[in-house]
């Protein structure tokens, strides 16, 4: 069954860095766009980037472009995001997600458990 397994997040100072990673499993890795989401305490999930199955492309919700970097090895079914300048307002549950089949921006069907990033000093 489709699986992912997000790690790399932690507590981390503003202006510190961390990267995130995603291990895949159970489906066709490379036919899939894939997105980073986000879950802040007390609110709904927020889509941060999409990269394209091939990972030639990529998009950003505004509040993290310039300082998040979402990343790709379809080899070893692996999703990174860099994290860089990070704020307060970073903090939340991050999780991969799949993009349906034949779909690469709107929307995702599978998602995993998530890895915590608390930013703080």
């Amino acid at each position: 069954q489709v699986q992912f397994v997000e790690s790399g997040g932690g507590l981390v100072q503003p202006g510190g860095s961390l990267r995130l990673s995603c291990a895949a499993s159970g489906f066709n890795f490379n036919s899939h766009a894939m997105k980073w989401v986000r879950q802040a305490p007390g609110k709904g999930p927020e889509w941060v980037s999409t990269t394209t199955a091939d990972g030639d492309r990529a998009r950003y919700t505004d509040s993290v472009k310039g300082r998040f970097t979402i990343s790709r090895d379809n080899a070893a079914k692996m999703l990174y995001l860099q994290l860089n300048s990070l704020k307060p307002e970073d903090t939340a549950l991050y999780y991969c997600a799949r993009s349906p089949t034949g779909s690469t921006w709107a929307g995702y069907d599978y998602w995993g458990r998530g890895t915590q990033v608390t930013v703080s000093s």
